[in-house]
């Protein structure tokens, strides 16, 4: 039937029953008789109005067929009922097993091409998983998941196992990941040598799919491939492996699938049987090796008189940069981070500085071809970001701009200097004004220090209404940071004082007199969180081992970090707040996460997330009972931590619906009937 029959045959009803049933029966007809049309037959939307394709696409055949066994041709050729295109085929499309010379896949009217280039494997099931790739040309409809199998043998192979890939250090889902399997008994050096049997890859939750499975033991192996050989041949490849033996299988099983009258309410739940494939909850944890090879990342100039050097890993010596035709040694303060890998030069000459464009000769301990730490020798080029001459320019405009703010000034009888001030080195002292007892007061400068006078620092308490003297430390932590230690009570008030010229910069800057107030909450302000910890990982092998509890804000940012004493953490002072809650087993006591080795068979130290929030409030004791295995690691990260969101699924669109009803509301219109 045409579908200008069924509007008529819409409109002809409404006007019979609105006559006497009124509005309510024009809104039922509208969305039941709409959705006639919706699934009536539709052509091509068109100019004239004409009727959208709703419909998703569908296979009318194929070459090879869909299942065909002892194939022996290398292209498959797939026909459509439309027109369609395939989305995004080199992210999307995985052919299993991997094609070390990619496959060529294209749409080409209503039919895909795919042609494979490698040579066939003889007995194998063969598998172009298209995922939700393939979408009608003109109106964009998903065909929904999409998997073509063909087999070279006289049977194929159907079983799937299925899971999660999470990031080691904080269980993000990672999205595009390669995930296979290779026989149980292969030797783990074949995940450095031979490509995997099958593949598949991770979406936007990290779940990966692998279908065509034969019956066996497998082992699982997940590689973010960068250079496309599907082997682990270069350390900055993130890796995922498991030792478990994983053993494809399969059960009948039913789930439910709910039937929509419209948006808001349910028709019917079906229970739909359906072949269960196991195991689907497969979980690999991936990470990085630690970067052991030592070469130059880059160098910077960031301003005139410092000049920056990043390297991928520290080294005990220090490298030695030396310019070229001219001398700045003498004239040069280092300041190495605290791993070695990052070195600051601050000149103090300036002739050498106000040169735009610096040549040094650089030697430091590189790692060669074969692996070897060695003396490397290289040239670099330091440019200025802003030329010498510009910087003149912007000087004597600040004077200018100071000089005529003066002459305001003098002419209005106002008070006005006739030199211009110098420059104070800035403070920075954090946290500045409120804190908690266990807050860390850390004063902070731009530059390398010269000189700090402790003497001249002081620090005062106030007792009801006189101030007192208080013991304090100024412990140095670089040449740019130090902290100050002292004994802070709750509900007092501190004066932190500074004498002007306390801190001298290589450059001969000083600071102004400085006063900041600092207050000390009362524990009145504050929450205790005590939470219980269970089901550890660590044995009594473990003899280093501890669980340090970490307490995250909404951002996922750390603010507090204890460890977990006889199954115990407690955070005193936590401000009112939501947070959120953070384990990792410190599998060596170091204090630190640590990433895995493959080839040592050392997985990454295991990481845990509590997938509820806490909800801390002033005044108040919260406890919370925590096993670090009671929900699957895929499922423990909260929401809202998550970074990485699941990909939108495509949804069919319903145009000729909301057109129909439409129609329906513009012929009431027509009749006084407002919808």
């Amino acid at each position: 039937m045409r579908n200008e029959k069924w509007i008529g045959a819409v409109i002809s009803v409404v006007k019979n029953i609105t006559k006497g049933k009124g509005m309510l029966a024009a809104a039922f007809l509208i969305s039941h008789f709409s959705s006639l049309i919706f699934t009536s037959c539709a052509r091509m939307g068109s100019p004239d109005g004409g009727w959208y394709d709703d419909t998703p696409p569908y296979v009318v055949s194929s070459s090879p067929a869909d299942g065909g066994v002892n194939v022996t041709g290398k292209k498959v050729t797939i026909n459509f009922n439309e027109f369609i295109k395939i989305e995004n085929a080199q992210e999307k499309v995985i052919v299993s097993p991997p094609q070390l010379e990619q496959a060529e896949i294209k749409a080409q009217g209503k039919r895909i091409i795919v042609e494979l280039k490698d040579s066939l494997k003889e007995n194998t099931t063969y598998t172009v998983d298209f995922s939700d790739a393939i979408t009608d040309n003109n109106e964009g409809n998903p065909m929904g998941n999409y998997t073509f199998s063909f087999s070279t043998g006289d049977h194929i192979d159907t079983l799937e196992v299925s899971g999660y890939v999470l990031n080691a250090e904080d269980l993000e889902p990672v999205k595009g990941m390669l995930v296979g399997l290779y026989p149980y008994d292969a030797p783990d050096s074949a995940f450095h040598k031979e490509a995997m049997m099958r593949v598949s890859r991770t979406n936007g939750a990290g779940k990966f799919t692998i279908k065509g499975v034969a019956k066996g033991s497998y082992r699982v192996f997940g590689l973010n491939d960068a250079d496309g050989d599907f082997v682990f041949g270069q350390k900055s490849e993130a890796v995922a492996f498991s030792n478990e033996e994983v053993i494809p299988s399969w059960k009948p099983d039913t789930r439910q699938d709910t039937i929509w009258r419209d948006s808001l309410h349910i028709n019917n739940i079906l229970q739909v049987p359906y072949t269960h494939f196991l195991p689907d909850d497969i979980t690999l944890r991936s990470f990085q090796e630690p970067q052991t090879d030592r070469f130059l990342v880059k160098s910077e100039r960031q301003t005139p008189e410092k000049l920056g050097l990043y390297f991928s890993y520290g080294h005990d010596s220090l490298p030695q940069l030396k310019g070229i035709h001219f001398s700045w040694e003498k004239y040069c303060r280092v300041e190495a981070s605290e791993r070695r890998d990052t070195i600051f030069y601050w000149i103090t000459d300036t002739l050498v500085s106000n040169i735009d464009t610096l040549q040094a000769e650089l030697r430091f301990m590189g790692t060669d071809t074969l692996g070897n730490l060695t003396e490397t020798l290289d040239t670099i080029t330091f440019l200025a970001k802003v030329p010498y001459e510009k910087r003149l320019k912007d000087k004597q405009k600040e004077f200018e701009k100071w000089q005529k703010e003066q002459e305001k000034r003098k002419k209005r009888d106002q008070p006005y200097d006739s030199i211009m001030p110098q420059k104070f080195l800035e403070v920075k002292i954090q946290p500045g004004g409120q804190m908690t007892p266990l807050d860390k007061v850390r004063l902070e400068v731009p530059v390398p220090l010269a000189k700090c006078d402790t003497s001249m620092v002081h620090l005062y308490s106030q007792v009801d209404t006189l101030w007192y003297r208080t013991p304090h430390e100024l412990r140095q932590l670089s040449t740019r940071s130090y902290e100050l230690v002292a004994e802070w009570k709750p509900n007092t008030e501190y004066s932190l004082e500074i004498d002007s010229a306390a801190f001298e910069t290589i450059y001969q800057l000083v600071n102004k007199g400085i006063k900041q107030g600092i207050k000390v909450s009362g524990p009145d302000e504050f929450s205790t969180l005590s939470v219980d910890i269970s089901g550890s990982p660590i044995t009594s092998a473990d003899t280093a081992a501890v669980i340090i509890v970490q307490v995250l804000d909404s951002s996922g940012k750390l603010l507090r970090e204890g460890i977990a004493k006889d199954g115990k953490a407690e955070f005193t002072y936590l401000k009112a707040a939501t947070y959120y809650l953070k384990a990792y087993c410190d599998m060596n006591g170091n204090g630190q996460w640590d990433t895995g080795a493959y080839d040592l068979g050392l997985q990454p130290e295991p990481v845990y997330y509590f997938n509820e929030e806490v909800e801390c409030k002033a005044k108040w004791d919260v406890k919370r009972r925590w096993n670090l295995n009671a929900v699957p690691l895929f499922k423990q990260k909260p929401q809202k931590l998550i970074k990485q969101k699941p990909d939108q699924a495509k949804k069919l669109k319903n145009r000729n619906l909301e057109r129909a009803k439409q129609l329906g509301k513009e012929y009431l219109k027509g009749q006084g009937i407002n919808m």
